[in-house]
């Protein structure tokens, strides 16, 4: 490519010569000689940059479906796919770039000694995305979530759903579509608590009821609710107790376990159906109140 983008400044020189000489004598003409070397040069540099970076990122398109297209019919997890495709098409366009730069006559051996400086130099300014570029490999080696896991990260309690992996950062999409973009190197140096890992769940709810209750009527509705419930793995335990004698009220506990993807729909309709019941069996369920007292002088 290098000697046919010689012989194209070749011929394009010439015909511009050609055309300069029926110019006057003079300084225009003196100049225009003189630059006209390195103008026709940068003039063609450019045009094939741009069609070496045109046909370059299409060919990098195709490379990266051709990595892409193996890896999800063998299964991969999602994330790894995309931490990989991710991986390489930087690693192509850093290529596809040393290429444009040898178009403008810069040797290889000077690229590669300013790569070396500048890694260098990056090594030590870019700690934390390094750190980060190490936490995304760690994700995907110990796998504590995957793509399409809930995840809680307990230091700044920022959740969602995982939705992609990338080199440097993970995305998360809250359940109303937010994204939340947070750091590799945080997710795997801190703790998080992965809501979606399980198959199933448990749902843990306590209520309290007032000491004139009748507690074994109370204990009798939560037993009843969790019967009916049809989402309730049958083959699970299930706990109704009395979980505190509290300084207001008796706490009961519930506990029974729900698919993991019904968990939410399962425990909003089990607390409603526990306000609807107690109302209607006269069960109480105490609250916090303040009685305020005037003193008259």
């Amino acid at each position: 490519m290098l000697e046919q983008q010689e012989e194209i400044i070749s011929g394009t020189e010439s015909v511009v010569r050609g055309l300069i000489r029926n110019l006057p004598d003079g300084v225009v003409k003196s100049y225009l000689y003189s630059t006209l070397p390195e103008v026709i040069g940068f003039f063609w540099s450019v045009i094939f940059a741009i069609i070496v970076y045109v046909i370059g990122a299409r060919l990098i398109t195709l490379v990266i479906k051709l990595i892409r297209k193996p890896l999800e019919l063998r299964k991969v997890e999602k994330g790894a796919i995309q931490f990989i495709t991710s991986m390489a098409r930087a690693i192509l366009y850093a290529v596809l770039f040393v290429v444009i730069l040898t178009l403008f006559g810069v040797s290889t051996a000077s690229i590669a000694a300013a790569v070396a400086s500048i890694a260098l130099t990056a090594g030590l300014a870019l700690q934390g995305s390094l750190s980060n570029l190490a936490g995304g490999i760690l994700i995907l080696v110990l796998r504590p979530f995957v793509v399409g896991d809930y995840i809680i990260e307990d230091t700044h309690r920022n959740e969602g759903v995982v939705s992609e992996i990338t080199i440097f950062y993970t995305k998360l999409k809250t359940i109303d579509h937010k994204v939340i973009v947070i750091p590799n190197g945080a997710l795997a140096n801190s703790s998080l608590t992965n809501a979606t890992m399980s198959d199933k769940r448990m749902i843990h709810l306590n209520v309290g009821i007032g000491y004139n209750d009748d507690l074994a009527k109370a204990k009798g509705i939560l037993e009843q609710i969790v019967e009916d419930e049809e989402k309730r793995l049958a083959g699970e335990e299930t706990q109704v107790y009395v979980d505190e004698l509290g300084e207001s009220a008796v706490v009961l506990g519930l506990r029974f376990w729900v698919a993991t993807a019904d968990y939410w729909t399962v425990r909003w309709r089990t607390l409603e159906e526990i306000k609807l019941s107690f109302d209607a069996n006269g069960i109480g369920i105490p609250y916090n109140q303040l009685d305020v007292h005037l003193v008259k002088d």
